[in-house]
């Protein structure tokens, strides 16, 4: 079943009574939709911050504990799945102003390095493509810890976040304000709260 269909086998309280954390998290895992967030905000009008994410989106990790140089990160985000709480914002977010989501339905990071900076921080560095645009970037994770939950599932949590400057992907829609400077900010912050459970 795809993961952009799957539905939340249990309620976030149930998984209160996972254990403490496992000694070598290192396997192959897929991020849980359900229990993971790809969020992303920006200034609008110079003054307040809007913030939104994307609903539909699968992933796939390969973590090596011992070696972090053979882990290894992939990310597919499905555009159009884009959610800001406003139906028309949405849409213009989805038009050919900016994701152009008819032509380009899907976003994608595929790691190229991964690095283990501390015990609890991980530095992933690979390729993000929008609009068909390839870029590196880097986003530091925070470990946040690892369980066996009350399903027999091992799972691993990371916290993650970078800036990037949409232009840099031809995200360059914009609007002059009256009293100086402009709608939207080019300087995106992309905020991640992941899930992953082991394979089995």
């Amino acid at each position: 079943m795809s993961i952009f269909s799957r539905k939340p086998a249990a309620a976030e309280s149930d998984f209160d009574a996972a254990t403490t954390a496992v000694d070598d998290i290192s396997g192959d895992y897929t991020i849980d939709a359900s229990h993971s967030r790809i969020g992303f905000s920006a200034r609008h009008a110079m003054v307040t911050t809007v913030r939104g994410a994307f609903k539909e989106f699968e992933g796939t990790a390969h973590i090596d504990a011992a070696n972090p140089a053979a882990s290894s990160v992939s990310l597919t985000i499905k555009t159009a799945s884009v959610d800001t709480g406003s139906a028309d914002r949405d849409g213009h977010l989805s038009s050919a102003d900016f994701f152009d989501a008819a032509v380009n339905p899907d976003i994608t990071f595929v790691s190229t390095k991964v690095e283990k900076v501390d015990d609890d921080t991980w530095a992933i560095t690979g390729d993000l493509t929008i609009k068909g645009i390839s870029k590196p970037v880097t986003v530091a994770f925070d470990e946040t810890g690892s369980a066996q939950d009350p399903f027999g599932n091992l799972r691993v949590g990371f916290e993650g976040a970078t800036s990037i400057n949409r232009k840099d992907w031809d995200l360059t829609w914009n609007a002059a304000l009256e009293t100086g400077g402009v709608l939207v900010s080019e300087k995106i912050k992309l905020e991640f709260d992941v899930s992953a459970i082991k394979n089995a």
